[in-house]
């Protein structure tokens, strides 16, 4: 994919505001790329060390970290979201209705 697709799927997920999460999926409907979850995971993992985008507020489709459970980056990423004030059921799972950023 052209760079320009990975701009725009920034530019989507630098709009989601702290205490909101969006999955993988939502962030790739509003960016234009419907079906295409898996595009947004390949950009959050090119994302440039200097660009200010809260990847951290991006997960997956059941409400959880994609990071396999006990890494340094999910553990890395749970407290991210804990500090914006994202709480976690003890499975791991955020509830996505009450954290789920609604894009107007």
């Amino acid at each position: 994919m052209s760079s320009s697709s990975y701009q725009k799927i920034y530019q989507i997920v630098k709009n989601i505001p702290c205490g909101k999460v969006a999955t993988y999926g939502q962030i790739a409907d509003l960016a234009g790329f419907p079906g295409q979850a898996r595009l947004v995971g390949y950009a959050l993992n090119s994302l440039p060390e200097e660009l200010d985008i809260p990847w951290h507020r991006v997960i997956n489709s059941q409400g959880k970290i994609s990071f396999a459970g006990g890494s340094g980056w999910y553990e890395y990423q749970m407290s991210l979201l804990e500090t914006e004030g994202i709480e976690f059921s003890p499975s791991g799972k955020i509830d996505l209705k009450q954290f789920q950023w609604q894009a107007k």
